[in-house]
């Protein structure tokens, strides 16, 4: 079906290259290369907002903005897990593979599995940052280190997972579904302070 190793060479390059350029998709048009991409994309715009919403320097009017940004964008990125299972339901049904009728489904979409992937190259790329800080004390730099060494232990464990849900998907010994996450905070149908808001302003 795809090869989890590539993924996460492509997610660990991403990270570098959106950090000297603006963030792009260089996989327009490659199926699950561009959907991975884009996801990645939406978690590394939203770890940057989350680092300014921490900023004790920054005023009520940009926190403001800041916070319906991650709210833009933890939509998008978990539009984007569902996107990339749906891709794989529809490699599914075009290469005629059924699972079997005793199969397990995981715990965990392929789709959620990149996207802890994704933070999680994210994450390292930022400890290596912290581990090499000249301005930081050696204590510092030693505790950054030792979390990065955790971190790549986590993320290879992540990637083992990955392809074998991947593996058993395409054999048909794990069962595939997407999981619709339904996220009611956007919706103004579904958001009491919303639907309560937009309700007084016609009363009045």
């Amino acid at each position: 079906m795809f090869e989890a190793s590539q993924l996460v060479e492509m997610q660990i390059k991403l990270v570098d290259r959106w950090h000297r350029q603006a963030v792009d998709n260089p996989y327009q048009g490659q199926d699950l290369a561009e959907r991975v991409c884009q996801q990645h994309a939406f978690n590394f715009l939203l770890w940057h907002e989350e680092d300014i919403a921490r900023s004790p320097e920054v005023g009520d009017a940009k926190i403001a903005e800041v916070k319906r940004n991650i709210d833009r964008l933890n939509q998008q990125r978990n539009d984007a897990i569902e996107q990339i299972d749906d891709w794989l339901t529809a490699q599914l049904l075009a290469q005629g593979i059924e699972a079997a009728s005793d199969a397990p489904q995981n715990s965990e979409t392929a789709g959620s599995c990149v996207d802890r992937l994704s933070i999680m190259a994210i994450r390292m790329y930022h400890l290596s940052e912290q581990a090499q800080r000249k301005d930081a004390s050696l204590e510092h730099r030693q505790k950054a280190q030792g979390r990065l060494l955790v971190c790549g232990m986590q993320q290879r464990d992540l990637q083992t997972a990955l392809q074998r849900v991947a593996d058993g998907i395409a054999s048909g010994h794990l069962r595939h579904r997407t999981y619709r996450q339904f996220k009611m905070y956007n919706d103004p149908s579904m958001n009491p302070y919303l639907y309560q808001a937009a309700g007084d302003r016609r009363a009045a």
